[in-house]
């Protein structure tokens, strides 16, 4: 019976898009246009679609510009992404949305990269005493860009100070969140002993190197590898220097998002936590976790991944978003890889042992395993892969 309605689905969605294409077709063509130039032109805006096209909206702290891959899908929402200090949104997105294996996904939805102001491509350099938007205020653009984009409903993808950001829309927006992945997230403000620290490295440390030490781990700068020479000189020789080290004092300046399980001050849509093993947001987000919803919440701490997952590691990490979209309900389980049925297989069977969910997840990644360690249900799951 499971394979009979799944069956019926992927014909009700093939059907669906049969439809679609005969509507596209039977579009009047243009005085004066032949079928070929109607063609032509189709193709050109398929090509301008794949490549992005690149949009700014004034909203009251400033204007902000974003790109916009692919065209909305009805009833879906849009993949909305948001980017650390010291990086834009290709030098911190680009390598886990060109993976190979994330087509899968993102084929299904639009996706929105944010870049924070001053952040963009070529931004010119904000003049002497501008007052940077604060990450409270920069959340509060997002409204502005959705209602341009006349987009409903998002999964929010960040990283560290854009984690932040998309928390903080999620709490003050929660009926338009379907879903957070949350990268290196810090929820606490900066107490006094962070402060003192901040302030003595400050004294004897420039600020790409303060950058580095946020985005990566103390082993990672000292092995010095490729990524590491690469992201360095990234951020020291960047043009809008200036420009990275005022996000950079808003995020240090953050409030606390004072997260409460059970309280008010919490997250309602699912989530998923990232981190990896050593990185210098490691316990942050472990205690974030501890704050968080146990039965909206999964933990995924991957082994081999330095401060930076979504660079190091795309390919776990697209395993991952995959099966947490598919948790969702938004991809068929025809696009299930051999490790998410695997996965899912195993939740299911934990949870029907007592016939409820489990109430907390744990995806603990390892590369030298392929298996999944069988839990009771309630606990803490760990997943290797």
């Amino acid at each position: 019976m499971v394979i009979a309605s799944v069956k019926m689905l992927t014909l009700g969605a093939t059907m669906a898009e049969l439809q679609e294409v005969q509507i596209t077709e039977e579009k009047p063509l243009l005085p004066g246009q032949t079928p070929e130039a109607a063609k032509e032109a189709e193709l050109a805006a398929r090509i301008l679609l794949d490549q992005g096209q690149t949009h700014s909206v004034e909203t009251p702290y400033g204007s902000v510009t974003f790109t916009v891959y692919g065209t909305p899908k009805p009833k879906r929402p849009a993949i909305f992404t948001y980017h650390d200090v010291g990086l834009n949104y290709k030098s911190c997105f680009q390598p886990l949305f060109q993976f190979g294996d994330m087509q899968e996904i993102i084929q299904n939805f639009v996706r929105v990269h944010v870049d924070a102001p001053g952040m963009e491509e070529g931004a010119p350099v904000f003049p002497l005493g501008y007052q940077y938007p604060s990450l409270d205020q920069l959340a509060d653009m997002i409204p502005c860009i959705l209602q341009y984009l006349n987009f409903s409903t998002i999964i929010g993808v960040g990283v560290g100070a854009g984690a932040y950001i998309l928390s903080r829309y999620a709490l003050n927006h929660p009926d338009t969140v379907e879903g957070l992945v949350l990268i290196n997230i810090d929820p606490n403000a900066k107490g006094w002993m962070d402060w003192a620290a901040h302030k003595l490295t400050g004294l004897t440390s420039s600020i790409p190197e303060m950058i580095l030490g946020h985005l990566f781990s103390q082993e990672e700068l000292s092995g010095n590898s490729e990524l590491i020479q690469k992201y360095r000189s990234l951020i020291t020789h960047a043009p809008n220097l200036e420009n990275i080290e005022l996000y950079w004092n808003s995020y240090n300046n953050r409030r606390d998002l004072n997260f409460e399980r059970g309280g008010e001050m919490t997250l309602k849509c699912p989530v998923m936590l990232v981190v990896g093993d050593q990185a210098p947001h490691e316990d942050a987000v472990v205690e974030c976790n501890s704050k968080l919803d146990p039965t909206q919440t999964s933990f995924l701490k991957m082994a081999d991944s330095g401060g930076q997952p979504q660079l190091t590691q795309p390919g776990k990490l697209t395993e991952a978003f995959k099966y947490f979209v598919q948790g969702m309900g938004y991809m068929a389980s025809s696009c299930m890889t051999r490790l998410s049925r695997s996965r899912t297989a195993s939740l299911t069977s934990a949870a029907s042992i007592d016939g409820s969910r489990s109430r907390s997840r744990t995806l603990s990644q390892s590369s030298e395993s392929g298996t999944l360690p069988s839990g009771p249900p309630g606990h803490t799951m760990e997943v290797s892969c």
